[in-house]
């Protein structure tokens, strides 16, 4: 039931058109613009910045005000008090689990880590230095050849199966593409460690001797997971639901989805950190590139300031500022020469007037690539880690909208072109 009701004058039409407004729990109101098309209208809104394409109850983002909620609890506290996995059942779940429902939940996904040892010959199909992104999409995708005992959709057990297959062999496919970089054996899971341990054994490890992941590293490993777990409506998610509302499967939904997030604009923003450090080269010449900046005739941009949405502090930075302080001093690499700019950075953005006028503070993804640098991931992988993260969104938002009735996506166009013509 509508809220409230607004009023469309349009020239030519001898009445208004009546348009119900709905009303969320939290942020503004919304338009049903649907009966526009019995009139013959549509609406026009590049980018969808102004449109709600779904109804959700997953995630929600002030921008104005730098709050990010997941099922209503502030990402500061999930990220003080949870850990990923936990923040991946509340995404699939709308609750955070209890203690018996957090021990089924992790027991579920350790057992789920490995992926079908046809999967590694995959890998001998590719280049040694191919994109590790270019070889996600492809494997993620191929996991449908693999998994077809859980594709029916319409099942909410097959939904479910497919959801802790792609949670827990995520972190195993990722770390299959750096070990096939480097020429190194890939490691096998191992059930008894946490999910982030799990994960850096299998990017470190080798089968010469015992790797033992630094607690340090791990807890700032699944920061980073639980951080960039689900951001709303963003262009890789939106991507996934529309894959999504033809009936693909999960596994090709995903995949449409990590093919998006490989877009620079999207997911490489951490990656674009890094090269922008190196670009510096060195702290003296900071001030240059500072100017650069304010110059609105140069095309130069400060990677990692600001964001699309936060018109105030990324509330995921506040928490990463910290993990990313604590990583470098259990590292001892403070004076790394990049990491050196980065910190210098950091600092004239947040009192500089140029940049706190424009509130242009350090983002999430500047203080990611500074961490994954210093763990010691090479800058090519910084995105399949943000792909590892979001599965869980991904896949929330999936499962979220095949529970509700749905219909194929279709967006309409403004159609500039030639009008009726003959051949002549």
């Amino acid at each position: 039931m509508a809220d409230k009701k607004a009023r469309l004058m349009v020239d030519g039409l001898d009445e208004a058109i009546e348009l119900p407004v709905y009303s969320g729990t939290e942020g503004p109101d919304v338009i049903d613009v649907r009966p526009l098309t019995g009139q013959g209208l549509f609406t026009y809104d590049p980018g969808f910045v102004s449109t709600a394409a779904c109804e959700s109850k997953i995630t929600y983002i002030d921008g104005a005000n730098g709050v990010l909620l997941h099922g209503g609890y502030p990402i500061e506290q999930l990220a003080e008090q949870s850990d990923y996995l936990e923040v991946c059942y509340l995404l699939l779940n709308g609750d955070l689990p209890t203690a018996e429902e957090k021990e089924k939940f992790v027991n579920t996904v350790s057992r789920h880590t490995m992926v079908h040892e046809q999967m590694s010959h995959f890998f001998n199909g590719f280049r040694r230095d191919a994109h590790p992104m270019a070889i996600m999409v492809a494997c993620v995708g191929a996991l449908s050849a693999f998994y077809h005992d859980s594709l029916d959709i319409n099942d909410a057990y097959h939904r479910e199966v497919c959801a802790y297959r792609l949670i827990a062999k995520m972190p195993t496919l990722a770390a299959m593409c750096y070990k096939y970089s480097i020429g190194q054996p890939f490691m096998y899971p191992r059930n008894e460690l946490a999910y982030a341990d799990n994960f850096l054994h299998m990017m470190f490890g080798t089968p010469c001797e015992e790797y033992r992941p630094n607690p340090v590293l791990a807890k700032a490993m699944d920061r980073i997971f639980l951080l960039h777990a689900d951001h709303e409506q963003n262009a890789s998610t939106s991507t996934v639901r529309l894959a999504g509302s033809s009936g693909a499967n999960p596994f090709a939904c995903i995949a449409s989805g990590i093919a998006a997030l490989w877009g620079p604009a999207h997911g490489g923003a951490n990656e674009a950190v890094l090269t922008m450090l190196e670009e510096i080269g060195h702290e003296d010449n900071i001030p240059e590139f500072i100017e650069k900046a304010k110059d609105p005739n140069d095309p130069f941009r400060l990677m990692g300031f600001g964001h699309r949405v936060y018109r105030n502090f990324d509330p995921r930075a506040k928490v990463m500022k910290k993990t990313c302080d604590e990583v470098l001093t259990e590292l001892g690499v403070a004076d790394e020469p990049l990491l050196k700019i980065a910190k210098r950075l950091e600092q004239i953005a947040l009192e500089d007037e140029y940049f706190v006028k424009r509130k242009l503070y350090p983002n999430v993804d500047f203080y990611s690539g500074i961490i994954l640098k210093a763990i010691g991931i090479p800058t090519n992988m910084f995105t399949v880690i943000f792909a590892l993260s979001r599965t869980i969104g991904w896949i929330s938002h999936w499962s979220e909208f095949h529970s509700s009735p749905n219909k194929i996506g279709r967006p309409r166009q403004l159609y500039t072109g030639p009008s009726k013509r003959d051949i002549k």
